[in-house]
């Protein structure tokens, strides 16, 4: 299927790519993050959180702080900052190194941990879902060849072992090992709900990344202030969501004394996407990993119709606010996954409540995304929105200045993926 990107034939629609290999090693796992050196000291980081005011964050925690839901971060394991106190729990660690799961030998985990959990104190950094807890599960993000495949799957299938909801796994390989994607399908039929990053080497070879490319886990690509995809950002069929993941502070090493200005990835937007699910489910706890992840989806800033996702920021920027502040989007059958269209093996078929708003009927498409320069050759995201019947229809930021965001009218959303099919 062909993917709608809009603007004089820049983003015209590409062919499903599934040439990578399944067998030897192409590239060992990599971080999906992108920062300064450590001389680059952030002073006040929490100021620095743009999305924060962007998305209405202040708005969210009034209706749902995440409180309740546990969020399992796959990554190189999670040190207890200030931010993290009483927020994290050990989970495991299958690295064979010194420490356990609360030692993270690289500040990538714990960044990601304080993006979607942290409480801000000791002037750290705040997470969307300050009401959430993290379990960490430490992997190896580098290792030798062969190592990656059973390390990566193992850890997986701990977090899915676990009691969290919500896996984010903000590392990539262009590699799709069969211990990896049978790892995921475990996770699946455990009713949990998986995000991670597509990757940042879209200026090089623009690799298809795996987990995200897996079907039943939420490809992000990340995004700046107007809306626009990052330059670096993957892109391509797999990319399902898009989140904040520009200029963002984080960790600048692992002694954690300071934090560096100019990070962010699809790393730091798997961490808020992953957040921002844990807002919605906080508040409708009844719901299934595919109801929570069909109403993200269903009210996702976007300026071009919803059955024709975006090969750079697929349906839309994320934003938990039309569903936290106005019960927009409905849920759908708890045991059908929004991205292949199938039923979810293990996961019940009771019908839950739906949201109070659960509209069928769609919103109106209007402009197209907008595009970055041309003749750079850099794609672009929306940085202007549809309208919707109700009139609110501001994606989380408007011309870079900072404003609540608004909401887009829900609708059901049943719109099939033919790469998740693969």
């Amino acid at each position: 299927m062909g993917r709608h990107e809009g603007g004089s034939g820049l983003f015209a629609g590409r062919a499903r790519r599934w040439t990578v290999s399944t067998g030897s090693a192409v590239s060992a796992l990599a971080l999906l993050s992108v920062g300064l050196a450590p001389s680059a000291v952030a002073d006040d980081v929490q100021s620095k959180q743009w999305y924060l005011d962007a998305m209405g964050a202040e708005d969210l925690w009034a209706a749902s702080t995440g409180e309740g839901i546990k969020v399992a971060v796959v990554d190189s394991g999670v040190t207890v900052t200030p931010s993290l106190k009483g927020q994290v729990l050990a989970g495991k660690d299958v690295t064979g190194l010194k420490g356990g799961a609360l030692d993270d030998y690289d500040s990538h985990g714990t960044t990601m941990a304080e993006l979607i959990a942290g409480s801000g104190r000791g002037g750290g950094l705040k997470g969307l879902a300050p009401g959430a807890k993290v379990i960490s599960v430490r992997m190896s993000l580098k290792g030798a060849k062969g190592k990656d495949e059973s390390n990566s799957a193992e850890a997986i299938r701990a977090a899915a072992d676990s009691d969290a909801r919500i896996i984010s796994m903000s590392f990539a390989s262009n590699v799709m090992y069969p211990a990896q994607r049978e790892a995921v399908k475990y996770a699946a039929s455990k009713g949990k709900l998986m995000f991670a990053g597509v990757g940042n080497d879209a200026q090089k070879k623009n690799f298809i990344g795996y987990p995200a490319a897996y079907p039943s886990v939420t490809g992000v690509s990340a995004a700046d202030k107007s809306g626009k995809v990052a330059k670096y950002s993957e892109f391509g069929e797999y990319v399902d969501l898009a989140a904040p993941g520009l200029n963002l502070p984080h960790w600048c090493d692992a002694t954690f004394r300071s934090y560096c200005d100019g990070g962010g990835g699809t790393s730091a937007a798997t961490a808020i996407a992953s957040a921002s699910a844990a807002l919605i489910w906080s508040k409708h706890p009844n719901w299934t990993a595919n109801q929570v992840l069909r109403v993200l989806i269903d009210t996702a800033g976007r300026s071009w119709p919803k059955d024709e996702p975006s090969d750079y920021l697929g349906y839309g920027l994320v934003r938990p606010a039309p569903n936290l502040l106005k019960n927009r989007g409905n849920p759908g059958p708890p045991d059908i996954d929004p991205l292949t269209n199938k039923k979810t093996p293990g996961v019940g078929t009771s019908p839950t409540a739906p949201s109070k708003d659960s509209s069928t009927k769609p919103s109106a498409p209007a402009s197209q995304p907008a595009k970055d320069d041309a003749a750079a050759g850099q794609p672009a995201g929306a940085a202007s929105s549809s309208k919707s019947g109700d009139g609110d229809n501001q994606l989380w930021i408007v011309a870079g200045a900072v404003a609540a965001v608004a909401i887009i009218g829900g609708g059901a959303f049943a719109m099939v993926r033919n790469r998740r099919n693969a």
